[in-house]
């Protein structure tokens, strides 16, 4: 899934760390969303959301597939 996560986050000026603290995950969780590594869960999407006052389709989307 990609995302615009870190573009959110330097718009904030905030680092992986404060996101993090925001949402209560941990850092490393935060830089493998960002790198695509890793799918939020719902929860931790809707909670993403809310930190940015952003809709979840307008921070995660799916990569365009040639059906």
């Amino acid at each position: 899934m990609q995302n615009v996560l870190p573009e959110l986050r330097r718009q904030k000026g905030w680092s992986q760390q404060r996101l993090a603290d925001q949402v209560g995950v941990s850092r490393q969780t935060i830089i493998s969303i960002e790198r695509g590594r890793f799918d939020p869960s719902l929860p931790l999407a809707f909670r993403l959301a809310r930190v940015f006052d952003r809709a979840i389709e307008e921070i995660f989307t799916s990569p365009e597939t040639d059906d």
